[in-house]
């Protein structure tokens, strides 16, 4: 130190101490987060790989866009003659008559569902009332009614044994019900709920055998239920809506079934892998009834677009469509004759259409109910066939 230079007192140190403090340069530094990401590269990488997944998907829809068509083309270089031409030769249908032979009257609200026992005597119903009732169609008596939890029971179903009748709608569940000998039985003691849907139960069938039952719902899939267990055994996901019908194939083994639904398509499913191996898109709304024609290779169904259409497995397409100008309310039902030359369709405007499969022309129109017909089935022997209506009565025709 200088001897001219005087030590700086106290006071003045700490003066300097606090213009240091005070007055030094003050730099922003970013939090702990924020230098992370300042320094991390992962922002403009992750757009980057956005633009390049709508680039895929966009590309992926394009593809599947042109192999549709690709396939369309396909299918119409197949389609060089239709059903009617082909069946020109075919010798026309004479006289046809057929009328009301019973009538069951017991629900109290619309009836929504039907299905006939094996033993091609015995009826099982469902209504909006809430009541699922077993009928002996040579009598017209009741044998067993049961009461459900809840109103709407849309769908039934007789087991192939005769020993059990399965039902459900908007309960969400299907619930199988064993019928015995003794018609004072309280069979609602004996309920067994076997599915469990999310959403409405829209139709039910037993397969070849009482141990297991399909089942189709309002949450747009099918599903394949153990009876005993309860057990899911197979789900079936490709409908894009409800599901409102589905249709067992009539072969033996009875490894494939049909359904439809709101998403105006028609899948084929095969049950033991659970996958859709066909689809069919070709009627303007909804499908409410699908049914197998008696060899299996071909089915039919009905739509609110007032049509019926025929499609062919094998062909692997629309091959008729059932219609006139002049009908113009949906389709609620649809099933074949025990031969498959007619094809009977219940309609919302109260009547039911007989249609000629091969030429495809209408050959009866049968009067008899007062509200829209809900349900109809042929009898196993083919000798009859019942309806079921908003006019809460059912109907057996021959």
């Amino acid at each position: 130190m200088s001897p001219n230079c005087t030590p700086p007192t106290l006071s003045e140190k700490f003066d300097q101490v606090f213009l240091t403090l005070c007055f030094k340069p003050f730099r922003c530094r970013p939090l702990p987060a924020q230098r992370k990401y300042m320094r991390s590269p992962l922002i403009p990488e992750m757009a980057t790989q956005e633009v390049q997944l709508n680039e895929t998907l966009a590309h992926l829809k394009t593809e599947s866009e042109t192999l549709k068509t690709k396939l369309e083309e396909e299918r119409a270089k197949l389609h060089d003659v239709e059903l009617h031409q082909v069946a020109e030769k075919v010798e026309g249908l004479g006289q046809f008559v057929m009328k009301t032979r019973r009538t069951l009257k017991g629900h109290g609200n619309k009836v929504l569902c039907m299905d006939w026992c094996k033993d091609k005597r015995r009826i099982v119903s469902s209504s909006q009332d809430g009541k699922v009732i077993v009928w002996d169609a040579f009598t017209t008596n009741k044998e067993h009614a049961v009461t459900m939890p809840c109103t709407w029971v849309m769908a039934c179903a007789y087991a192939p044994s005769g020993c059990a009748v399965a039902c459900g709608g908007l309960d969400n569940k299907c619930s199988v019900y064993p019928l015995s000998l003794d018609k004072n039985e309280n069979l609602a003691a004996k309920k067994k709920s076997v599915a469990m849907h999310t959403n409405y139960l829209s139709a039910c069938s037993f397969t070849n055998s009482d141990m297991q039952i399909l089942t189709s719902s309002g949450d747009g899939t099918c599903a394949l239920w153990d009876v005993e267990s309860g057990q899911l055994l197979q789900s079936f996901h490709g409908h894009a809506a409800d599901v409102l019908c589905l249709d067992l194939a009539p072969s033996e083994t009875g490894n494939t079934f049909v359904s439809g639904g709101c998403d105006k398509k028609a899948n084929v499913w095969d049950m033991r892998s659970g996958q859709c191996i066909q689809s069919f898109e070709t009627h303007e709304s909804d499908i409410n009834s699908v049914r197998y024609y008696p060899s299996g290779d071909a089915f039919a169904s009905g739509s609110d677009d007032a049509t019926c259409r025929l499609y062919d497995l094998r062909a692997d397409r629309e091959v008729a469509i059932y219609s006139k100008e002049s009908i113009i309310f949906g389709v609620s039902s649809v099933d074949f004759s025990l031969s498959g030359r007619l094809l009977f369709g219940g309609y919302n405007d109260y009547t039911i259409n007989v249609w000629d499969v091969l030429k495809g022309t209408r050959v009866s129109i049968l009067f008899g109910h007062e509200n829209r017909v809900s349900t109809l089935r042929v009898s196993p022997d083919g000798t009859a066939f019942c309806t079921g209506s908003w006019d809460h009565t059912l109907r057996i025709w021959a």
